[in-house]
């Protein structure tokens, strides 16, 4: 987060040339990260590791590339964002509507309680990532359009061979039926936060989604620090696939290998040190806007 928007607090006014400057700035750190594949997207361009942070969470470009100063700053002149959802007109200009922020207070303690437990619990570091392959076990239905590195039979035997130790409800979803039961436990929805935890690349992916689905309430700035790190998270995750993606530029890593292995763990556990501190800001924030949700006014 800038230092500037960091030291800004509720019912500050931003003047149009400072908001646009940091407007611009946001758009710029988006494009230095993603611009190709954008301009790429636009054209029809498919991708099978970037496509998942839009496809899979519902989530748009404009989720990232717009910026918001987040809840509680005035920006004035700023009418284009009154064709936004969660803004209105204030004296002196626009900001986040407090009818909208008082109907997120359920998703935003829900968001906060999930975060907390998960951050409760100690990193697991020892899936490597199958929870690809158990996606892919025993059928011939890939998820994506790419060649198994190791052929049909060599990808199931990695599976035969290694135990499946996924703790994310929403990746053993997509298990096939074949490698299920052979998940060291059975995950449900319900069960979701008692089995997070911090070293799991999609726990720290959905910090993404956790503050986009609140936007505008949470500012950009940290909306932006949690796509960069679910972008290398994602990366990992599908360079530890079973698939074949040299031909996008990602180098694989041999998981099967007890060299790949140590190399997934040692950039499993960079990630999860990164996530731990983008959990406990988001959790925070998403605390903070409960405690100081608006009142109603009758």
């Amino acid at each position: 987060m800038t230092a500037s928007m960091t030291a800004r607090h509720v019912g500050d006014v931003l003047a149009p040339a400072e908001w646009r400057a940091h407007r611009d700035r946001h758009r710029a750190r988006v494009d230095d990260l993603i611009g190709p594949y954008l301009r790429a997207r636009r054209r029809g361009v498919r991708h099978p590791v970037i496509d998942f942070l839009f496809t899979y969470y519902s989530s748009r470009p404009a989720h990232v590339q717009r910026w918001h100063p987040g809840h509680g700053i005035v920006l004035a002149g700023a009418d284009e964002y009154l064709g936004l959802r969660g803004y209105h007109r204030v004296d002196g200009g626009v900001t986040v509507d407090p009818e909208f922020h008082r109907g997120r207070l359920g998703a935003l303690g829900a968001t906060a309680a999930l975060l907390r437990a998960t951050a409760s619990r100690p990193a697991r570091l020892g899936c490597f990532g199958l929870h690809e392959w158990a996606m892919v076990y025993r059928t011939d239905e890939p998820r994506h359009d790419a060649p198994l590195r190791l052929g049909r039979a060599g990808t199931d035997a990695v599976v035969d061979e290694m135990p499946l130790r996924c703790t994310h409800f929403d990746a053993f979803r997509f298990f096939t039926p074949a490698a299920r039961p052979l998940n060291e436990a059975e995950l449900d929805r319900d069960r979701q936060a008692a089995d997070e935890q911090p070293g799991c690349l999609h726990a720290t992916m959905d910090l993404y989604r956790a503050c986009f689905t609140v936007a505008p309430l949470i500012d950009s700035d940290l909306t932006f620090s949690c796509f960069a790190l679910a972008l290398r998270a994602r990366e990992l995750d599908m360079r530890a696939s079973p698939y074949d993606l040299t031909h996008l530029g990602y180098d694989p890593i041999p998981i099967e290998t007890a060299a790949g292995r140590a190399q997934y763990v040692r950039e499993q556990a960079a990630i999860t040190e990164a996530g731990a501190a983008l959990r406990e800001a988001v959790a925070q924030r998403c605390t903070t806007l409960v405690a100081h949700a608006p009142t109603r006014v009758n």
